[in-house]
């Protein structure tokens, strides 16, 4: 969870979630184990029903796997075992993975229909990865970059909501979605470039 969200609903959903991250170090479950289910779950559920067209289906899918993001952090606080180096790196290498992945799904079918929009979805896919490559690179100079108008859970919110009333049959909503997402994310790429280069 990052800034925007995290400063209003860490507290509540970490409360929440606690108990059901207990749960599942009790039956075996480990922090990296749920880190790879859910990436593996986003990323075959986008490429295989996004790209299909059925993108109400495959939006449930996704958001129901993309919540592994709230429990894996947790449950590597509570094990104290799986909160190591090699879990953050894990963690964020998936995270990447999966945001492409939806991407991804969402181009193929636009190019498919022969819609404009592909070259859209492209670029959403483009900025998805630069986002996070500039923090990391600033990062490793020593550089806190953590700031942006849109860290990953407001791009993932954006997106799926846009597929998810594509998906109801709200035509418009794919196309809105993805403008707002390519703007704003200009606009991170900016703030963080920014920061770095007054850094």
């Amino acid at each position: 969870m990052y800034p925007m969200i995290q400063r209003r609903f860490k507290a509540p959903v970490t409360a929440f979630i606690t108990p059901i991250c207990r749960a599942l170090l009790r039956i075996g479950f480990s922090a990296n184990a749920i880190t790879v289910i859910g990436a593996a779950g986003v990323t075959i559920s986008s490429i295989y029903f996004f790209a299909r067209g059925e993108f109400f289906l495959g939006t449930l899918l996704v958001s129901f796997f993309v919540l592994s993001d709230l429990f894996d952090g947790t449950m590597a606080r509570i094990s104290k075992t799986d909160g190591t180096r090699w879990g953050a790196l894990l963690d964020s290498t998936l995270d990447r993975i999966s945001d492409a992945a939806i991407a991804i799904g969402i181009w193929i079918y636009l190019f498919n229909e022969g819609s404009d929009l592909h070259i859209v979805a492209m670029v959403a896919l483009f900025l998805g990865g630069l986002i996070p490559y500039i923090r990391a690179k600033a990062e490793s100079l020593g550089i806190e970059c953590s700031v942006g108008l849109a860290e990953r859970p407001e791009r993932l919110i954006i997106l799926l909501v846009g597929t998810g009333l594509y998906g109801l049959g709200v035509d418009l909503a794919l196309g809105f979605s993805l403008w707002l997402l390519v703007l704003i994310s200009c606009i991170t790429v900016i703030q963080r470039m920014k920061v770095v280069r007054q850094a």
